[in-house]
C-alpha cells in the first residue's frame, strides 16, 4: 500500500538529505548528468547500506533483493566496475605571456 504520504515523506528525505533539492545554494549540478549520477548515489545508499529504524535492516534486504549489508566502498567498487576511468589527455600548454 501506498499513499501521498509515502511520497511526500521521500521528497523530504531527498531534500534534507542533498542540498541539490533546497533552495538559495551553490550545491547544484551543472549538467543533468551529474545530477542522475547524484541520485542514483543517493537512492543505492538509501536502500542498500542505511539500516531503517522501523525495519532495522535496510529495505532491499527487507524486500528479499540482497541479503547482505552493503556499505559505501562496495558501492563505488560496482561503480568503478561499471564505469571504469578513462585516460585523460594532455593539458593545452598556455601560450607564454610577454
Amino acid at each position: 500500500m501506498i499513499s501521498t504520504s509515502h511520497v511526500e515523506r521521500m521528497n523530504l528525505n531527498m531534500r534534507m538529505g542533498m542540498r541539490r533539492f533546497t533552495r538559495l545554494t551553490n550545491a547544484f549540478s551543472k549538467k543533468w548528468e551529474n545530477h542522475c549520477y547524484a541520485l542514483a548515489l543517493y537512492f543505492s545508499h538509501y536502500n542498500f547500506c542505511r539500516l531503517h529504524k522501523s525495519l532495522r535492516t535496510t529495505p532491499a534486504q527487507a524486500a528479499g533483493v540482497t541479503d547482505e549489508l552493503l556499505d559505501m566502498t562496495h558501492l563505488c567498487q560496482l561503480i568503478d566496475v561499471a564505469n571504469p576511468a578513462k585516460p585523460r589527455g594532455p593539458y593545452k600548454k598556455k601560450e607564454a605571456v610577454a
